[in-house]
């Protein structure tokens, strides 16, 4: 008996506690009334919602009433939201499915959020949708996670179907001589789901007639080589990964030791795409104070001689890395603006706002970024160098101007602490064949 068999696979996969409060996404069509019904059976406590898109006219209407009849029958309180969901997909810039999706399970979410727990939103997803998911990420060129399919846990929505076919569904429904509405729109195989269900499917069924029991084992197959692959991503990333500040420091010498998918496990929750994998193991060579930008963020790989450093690339804390390449003549950031001047001869100024170095001595680009007390520098006019937080305290600098402090680097070298010192080992000297004039107008 499927209701038997239902229970078994809700507390085998531990979906919900029986004492919970369900809430049954409720479409009327066969999926989500066998789904109530069995919910009925099994002694759960349930409320059902529905969604009008109003998308296909009087029948949009005709779904409405029928679930509202089904609420009386049930005896259950009814949930109705009525949706102009092309205007929404318009506004939005997303497609009607894609539109749909969003607004049905935001006004789930917002009937959840307003139960006692515990309370739980149950879908009815099968297997015969599982494996279209399965196809369509397959076919998008997904990674591993795409073919594991749909979760039958997902924050607070459960999926307790994943496991039945649509015949099974089918032949409980017609043995409980349950009544359920037809959405027309299952029928038009312009939409891609429909497209697999409908013709791409069926034919293959003509060659493998047990192409659904394969796919549907296989998908459990890839759960399980996910969860190993999920596994072995976390102990890399915990080996690589070395927080500093909101900064990211990871080894090149380790990141050379592992493969590309490893490589884009790393990056990619920070904004970079699975093509920009290869342009990150290409970037892991070369020089220092190189940079790439993330596809998908503000986020960026700053290389700084040994380790690439993920960082945000908008963001003014005390992490930020700016990376001023030879031909910006203007750099501006949030204390204010850089320019960059070159003239022949030595030309020495003693305005602190203004840097006068040995263009020979400095090597493009330069990494502008907050201080770090760890930093350390040698102070013009002194042989040995100095820590930046000693620098700090001989010159009597308040919390505040310590975390105000910029630097500019050179080939990993600090050769202006911007507005206080100059590097000894980029300064002037009558030998100096030309002046590089770094000008700092403040905001701050």
């Amino acid at each position: 008996m499927l209701t038997q068999r239902f229970m078994a696979k809700i507390s085998e996969q531990d979906l919900f506690p029986g004492e919970a409060l369900l809430l049954l996404g409720v479409s009327g069509g066969l999926d989500s009334i066998v789904l109530m019904e069995l919910c009925k059976q099994a002694g759960f406590r349930f409320e059902i919602a529905h969604c009008n898109f109003q998308l296909r006219g009087e029948e949009s209407k005709r779904d409405e009433e029928f679930t509202r009849t089904l609420a009386e029958k049930y005896q259950v309180p009814f949930h109705l939201r009525s949706f102009d969901t092309e205007v929404y997909a318009q506004t939005k810039k997303i497609s009607i499915q894609e539109a749909a999706r969003q607004l049905r399970y935001d006004f789930f979410r917002e009937i959840i959020e307003g139960k006692e727990a515990p309370s739980y939103l149950l879908t009815a997803h099968h297997r015969d949708d599982n494996i279209e998911t399965v196809l369509m990420n397959f076919l998008r060129g997904t990674g591993l996670q795409g073919l594991t399919g749909i979760p039958a846990i997902n924050g607070k929505t459960r999926r307790p179907l994943l496991s039945f076919s649509r015949q099974e569904l089918l032949e409980f429904a017609q043995q409980q001589q349950l009544s359920w509405v037809e959405d027309s729109s299952n029928q038009l195989s312009k939409y891609t789901r429909n497209y697999l269900r409908n013709e791409w499917i069926p034919a293959i069924e003509k060659i493998y007639p047990e192409v659904k029991a394969n796919l549907a084992r296989n998908i459990e197959r890839f759960k399980e080589i996910n969860k190993q692959y999920r596994e072995s991503a976390e102990a890399w990333k915990k080996k690589l990964l070395q927080k500093k500040g909101n900064e990211w420091h990871i080894p090149v010498r380790l990141l050379r030791k592992i493969n590309r998918a490893m490589v884009y496990e790393l990056f990619s929750d920070y904004g970079f795409s699975e093509g920009q994998v290869e342009e990150i193991i290409k970037f892991s060579n070369a020089g220092t104070g190189k940079h790439l930008d993330a596809a998908n963020s503000d986020n960026r790989i700053i290389l700084h001689r040994r380790w690439l450093i993920l960082a945000p690339c908008t963001d003014h804390s005390s992490n930020a890395h700016f990376i001023i390449n030879k031909e910006d003549a203007e750099f501006e950031f949030s204390a204010g603006k850089l320019s960059f001047t070159s003239s022949p001869g030595s030309i020495i100024t003693m305005d602190p706002l203004i840097a006068s170095l040995d263009e020979k001595k400095i090597v493009f680009p330069l990494v502008l970024r907050k201080a770090k007390t760890a930093d350390y520098f040698y102070p013009l006019g002194m042989k040995k160098k100095k820590k930046i937080s000693r620098f700090f305290i001989d010159n009597k600098l308040s919390k505040t101007e310590k975390e105000k402090t910029w630097v500019l680097e050179s080939a990993g070298k600090i050769i202006w602490v911007l507005g206080q010192r100059l590097d000894e080992r980029v300064k002037l000297s009558p030998a100096s064949g030309r002046t590089l004039r770094i000008s700092w107008t403040r905001t701050e």
